[in-house]
């Protein structure tokens, strides 16, 4: 008797369960002796994105619908690949995904893959085949200026990924790969190939590399502040005593 798509999908989730909690542990990714970023998973999306913007004087967080689809938080260095729409000859399986099949069969464990589907929300980015060799590459996770798919998968999975919609739509057909390790456009911010990626709830920020470690020193300074402000508020019961104390809000 044939087997439904929602049986097959039941039959596959039970008995991968215990594997599926494996391989989420597995996919924690290291620091990899990288002090910077070490700090960057202490701190929050919300004193990161501060301390961007005081240090640089420019925004570092993406766009509000850049959400966690599945997951937790993520901290990690950048590599990229760069989609744009093609013709049915230029979009075949192969041509559609080769440079961000690239990028992830080359990244090391830690690393954050960001795809960036120029001028679309609604054709796929990845599915659970690319996130199968994410998990295996130990990547931190993916950030997709575009859709998710196989989203079912990916929860069993314990993949995490940001992205700014879901859609079943392949880009097989429609879009190809032109570059990896580019500096890209994602969701409003430039993400280079070693940009450190800080995402929470909250949202997702891309610390430039070459000012990371004043970034962090900002974002911890600001955690400092906050921890000493929850005490004066519940001591004085007063939130403008403590703006005006601690110069923070």
């Amino acid at each position: 008797m044939p087997v439904s798509r929602r049986s097959m999908k039941l039959l596959i989730a039970v008995p991968v369960l215990a594997g599926a909690v494996a391989l989420a542990a597995a996919a924690q990714a290291p620091d990899n002796n990288d002090p910077l970023i070490a700090g960057f998973k202490s701190t929050y999306a919300a004193s990161v994105s501060d301390a961007v913007e005081l240090v640089t004087g420019r925004p570092g967080t993406m766009t509000h619908d850049m959400k966690l689809m599945n997951g937790t938080n993520l901290v990690g260095r950048a590599v990229t690949s760069l989609v744009r729409p093609a013709t049915p000859e230029q979009s075949t399986p192969t041509l559609s995904t080769r440079h961000s099949v690239e990028m992830i069969d080359e990244a090391k464990p830690g690393e954050v893959g960001v795809i960036v589907m120029e001028g679309t929300l609604d054709i796929a980015a990845m599915g659970n085949l690319m996130a199968t060799a994410a998990l295996e590459r130990r990547m931190a996770g993916m950030v997709l200026d575009g859709a998710i798919r196989d989203m079912w998968d990916i929860r069993r999975m314990g993949l995490t990924v940001y992205a700014r919609s879901k859609s079943p739509r392949t880009a097989v057909g429609h879009y190809a790969t032109v570059a990896k390790n580019v500096p890209v456009e994602c969701a409003g911010v430039t993400v280079r190939q070693g940009d450190i990626i800080v995402a929470d709830e909250d949202g997702v920020v891309v610390v430039p590399q070459e000012r990371a470690a004043e970034i962090l020193k900002e974002a911890q300074s600001i955690d400092d502040r906050e921890r000493g402000m929850y005490p004066f508020i519940r001591e004085f019961k007063s939130l403008q005593k403590a703006i005006a104390k601690f110069n923070r809000i």
